[in-house]
């Protein structure tokens, strides 16, 4: 933050964070990534389910609340999972490509994929709720699976969920904006809209003027730079924020600048800071 002075900050919290404090243990491998010792695959596996334990998840609350004593001056953002994307892991024990596995239970078992989404939902709730009365000022809600939906099956198996979470979130704090994100999320930005949030998140796949003119003036857009750009010279990077930001803001539009996805590892230092500059120098 002090090197960069953004206008937010965005807790760093693997969304799969509060897994284990809700029945669902993992381990991190260094070549697979998260590893779950037993996927919920049956009725019988939803017996490890178990209401969230905020007390063990007191780490995340403390780091909110430090962030907003020490960067005063900037928005301090929650992140959690979105039902769906958990639930993937949940499922497959793994990260995956094809998403096989709960695609399957989608068709033969959807008692029981509901039943799981149901539970992390519920759960999802409690944390948001957590993360703002430590000190979040803004949620962001990652889908970063549902993209791997037909719109459809989104229908279905991610909107029902996410639309728990964002009613549950208003009905306690209705004041606190929230933002969806979705991975290769073009086909599905009306339906992301249509779920109440106040801002939806665009990956570098869409072209922020499309997204502008499908989803209108209601709603906040948040994106889109390409993270590769970042790895380019300062006069690529301030081409892209410029084109970025002036279709987001077009008329009388609310836009937040980011990129598309994080910032990637290896990202020269000198290049978030031209990306900042370039923004400000575009804005201001």
């Amino acid at each position: 933050y002090s090197s960069f002075r953004p206008d937010g900050i965005i807790l760093f919290s693997d969304i799969l964070t509060p897994l284990p404090h809700l029945g669902v243990d993992f381990e991190i491998d260094d070549v697979k990534g998260p590893v779950l010792d037993q996927p919920i695959t049956t009725k019988e596996g939803l017996s490890v389910l178990r209401p969230i334990d905020m007390d063990k998840l007191h780490f995340v609350g403390e780091a909110l609340s430090t962030l907003r004593k020490e960067a005063p001056e900037a928005a301090v953002l929650g992140f959690v999972g979105s039902p769906w994307t958990l639930a993937t892991y949940i499922v497959e024990g793994k990260s995956s490509r094809i998403y096989k596995t709960i695609k399957v239970m989608m068709r033969k078992q959807p008692e029981l994929l509901h039943a799981i989404l149901n539970h992390v939902a519920l759960q999802i709730t409690e944390y948001v709720r957590y993360q703002i009365d430590s000190g979040a000022q803004v949620v962001q809600i990652f889908d970063s699976w549902g993209g791997q939906l037909t719109p459809q099956d989104w229908d279905v198996f991610s909107k029902p969920y996410l639309q728990m979470i964002v009613d549950g979130a208003r009905a306690t704090h209705p004041d606190v904006p929230l933002t969806l994100y979705a991975n290769g999320s073009g086909g599905l930005l009306e339906r992301m809209a249509s779920t109440g949030v106040d801002c939806v998140g665009l990956d570098w796949s869409v072209d922020m003027a499309d997204a502008r003119t499908r989803l209108g003036d209601e709603v906040s857009l948040q994106g889109n730079v390409d993270p590769i750009v970042l790895f380019s010279d300062e006069k690529s990077i301030e081409a892209a924020v410029r084109a970025c930001s002036e279709k987001g803001r077009a008329g009388n539009s609310r836009h937040v600048l980011n990129l598309g996805h994080g910032v990637i590892v290896g990202t020269p230092e000198e290049n978030v800071a031209a990306f900042f500059d370039a923004n400000r120098r575009t804005l201001y």
